[in-house]
């Protein structure tokens, strides 16, 4: 049931366009194309399990995990045509 100015089913809706971001945001940082036999960063090999695993990869595990530890993480909360982002 929906309340003041919001429709019906208005929250699934912002639910269901969060999880469209997400899914569309980790889709374009999935690499593609050839993986490389040696980090771009470090020159470290990656082992022919993760380039198969992840095809397209260029980095190795450690460079990886440094790289997503700087990546902003996604904000929890899809203001997409909420009342109260339109007050602020």
């Amino acid at each position: 049931m929906a309340v003041g100015w919001s429709q019906d089913g208005a929250v699934q809706d912002q639910i269901d366009a969060s999880v469209q971001d997400a899914v569309k945001l980790a889709r374009s940082r999935m690499p593609d194309g050839q993986s490389l036999t040696h980090c771009e960063q470090c020159e470290e090999v990656i082992p022919e399990a993760r380039r198969k695993a992840v095809p397209g990869v260029r980095l190795c595990v450690s460079c990886q995990a440094e790289l997503e530890k700087r990546e902003t993480p996604l904000q929890g909360i899809n203001r997409r045509g909420s009342k109260d982002s339109q007050l602020k």
